[in-house]
């Protein structure tokens, strides 16, 4: 039986997809975030740090080791977060931040990669929330400097 903290840190079941769980994870979250940011944008930053605490309570409640494919509510979370860099929301600015998002969770640069290498839930979550606030930097700063790409 799959207890509530497990179906939490998998994202709702996503993790348990057979490809590529991480990613399914990120583009199921673009549903709720696309939501929030036409009806209620200020709503989208409380809903992410929800995620990282529902995240790091999962993990430690489910008492998870190492970092398992199907714990996917970073990957959630971190999404969440990366939306946040979206002034105006558009099909553009909404790919532009998964993808910068999935970009920068895979390739790990600089403090992700170091954030990953952290144990516990903190190291589970760490990664995923550096990538989705440096992805939101960059997706506000293409907004800012070139405001059609976005729109």
């Amino acid at each position: 039986m799959l207890s509530v903290a497990r179906l939490t840190a998998s994202g709702c079941g996503c993790g348990f997809s057979p490809i590529s769980p991480g990613t399914i994870a990120s583009a199921a979250a673009l549903v709720p975030g696309v939501l929030l940011l036409h009806f209620s944008p200020a709503l989208l930053p409380a809903v992410a740090f929800i995620a990282i605490l529902a995240g790091l309570w999962s993990i430690r409640t489910a008492r998870i080791e190492g970092d398992p494919g199907w714990v996917v509510i970073d990957e959630i979370a971190g999404q969440m977060l990366a939306l946040c860099g979206l002034v105006h929301p558009s099909w553009r600015g909404v790919l532009a931040a998964f993808l910068i998002f999935r970009l920068l969770d895979v390739a790990k640069p600089g403090p992700i990669g170091w954030a990953d290498r952290q144990s516990g839930a903190t190291g589970i979550m760490a990664d995923d929330v550096i990538a989705g606030a440096i992805t939101a930097g960059i997706v506000w700063a293409i907004g800012s400097r070139w405001p059609s790409f976005v729109v």
